[in-house]
């Protein structure tokens, strides 16, 4: 606790937010609750009433009401050309690319701990703070800032959180790190705080309704023209059957590829250039090794020239894989898994870990499949 402090605190009208910023106030902190309009519904689409969701009136309006509830400020700041540049732009890219990427950590990285950030120096605070479940920790001998998973294994979110530098973990305060979410809800019960029951939003906060079709097409002009069906192939080049187009397909997929099939069929990969989609059985799906590009070292130094043992998870909800790891010249790591892992996917984000430490980070260029 530091009562002479300043803290900015990114409230989305969540109970998580909302606790964070009661629990900050309770230490002693001087807080002031910012919500981030990211976007507009009438650009992206997907919520036909405007009123639910990130970013909406109602979550806005949720978020001044726990604020005017605790007793602190509440701003509401626009950085919606900021998210488009940086998040959805990149987030339309990467799929057009044949990618499949994941938005919450470039929003986590270059709005909330870059443009957010920027806002609360300009407002004189010493720190910002989220409603996330992790665990920021100074090492004393490494003379650097850790980033550990929160306590609350289930909603543990650093995962998503592996891009923040140095500079910025040392302005980041966690309230939630050693909470479980039926302790944060008991907590906004016991205040009185409207958001205490509020459901979570699943989806990614820009595409409301969950429809990445709808979405690509409303935002990426004629693309129907552009890219119309395609070929499905197998690894062997057989042409097996149509597609709607490559972007609306992902690694590991399987509903979508049409029927007539002896046996399930899955993605296996897509190729932009010539609008194809190749699938196959469940057991061409994985791989043996990774290359990772983009890579941020957010609690350790680097790699040693041996490499170095870890578990490394490959998306967001997966329970983990061990592997070895090493250190490319290009500054890329080449992972290599003990045993093959399923469904690798460049675009998305490859996290490492030694048990709840966060070593680093990075994202998936590419793959070499089990042979």
């Amino acid at each position: 606790m530091d009562s002479n402090r300043t803290v900015v605190i990114g409230m989305s009208g969540g109970v998580d937010s909302s606790v964070a910023a009661l629990l900050l106030h309770e230490q002693g902190y001087n807080c002031i609750g910012v919500t981030m309009k990211l976007w507009d519904y009438e650009l992206v689409g997907g919520n036909l009433n405007h009123e639910s969701g990130c970013c909406s009136l109602d979550s806005i309006n949720d978020a001044r009401m726990v604020c005017a509830k605790i007793g602190i400020p509440h701003y509401t700041l626009n950085f919606s050309r900021q998210f488009h540049q940086d998040v959805v732009d990149d987030f339309i890219f990467e799929y057009m690319a044949g990618r499949t990427p994941n938005p919450c950590v470039q929003c986590n990285l270059k709005i909330k701990w870059q443009t957010l950030i920027e806002k609360a120096l300009e407002l004189g605070a010493d720190y910002i703070a989220t409603g996330h479940y992790a665990r920021v920790v100074f090492a004393d001998h490494l003379q650097r800032y850790q980033l550990y998973r929160g306590k609350d294994q289930n909603k543990d979110q650093s995962y998503a959180l592996w891009g923040i530098r140095q500079n910025s973990l040392d302005r980041t305060l966690f309230p939630l790190a050693e909470l479980t979410k039926p302790e944060v809800r008991e907590i906004a019960r016991q205040f009185g705080l409207r958001t205490a029951e509020k459901s979570e939003s699943m989806e990614i906060c820009f595409v409301a309704d969950n429809d990445y079709h709808r979405f690509l097409r409303q935002v990426v002009p004629s693309l129907n023209e552009r890219i119309g069906p395609g070929e499905l192939i197998d690894s062997e080049r057989n042409v097996l059957g149509r597609h709607e187009g490559y972007p609306f397909y992902t690694i590991g997929q399987r509903k979508g590829l049409g029927g007539g099939f002896a046996r399930p069929m899955y993605v296996l990969d897509t190729d932009p250039l010539l609008n194809r989609v190749i699938i196959g059985g469940e057991e061409e799906l994985f791989s043996d090794s990774m290359l990772v590009k983009n890579v941020n070292f957010v609690s350790i130094g680097g790699l040693p020239d041996e490499g170095l043992a870890c578990t490394v998870k490959i998306r967001y909800k997966d329970s983990g894989h061990d592997a070895l790891i090493f250190a490319e010249d290009d500054g890329q790591i080449r992972v290599e898994f003990d045993q093959p892992a399923k469904a690798v996917t460049p675009g998305q984000s490859a996290v490492f870990y030694a048990r709840d430490l966060v070593l680093a980070g990075g994202i998936i260029q590419s793959f070499s499949r089990q042979r």
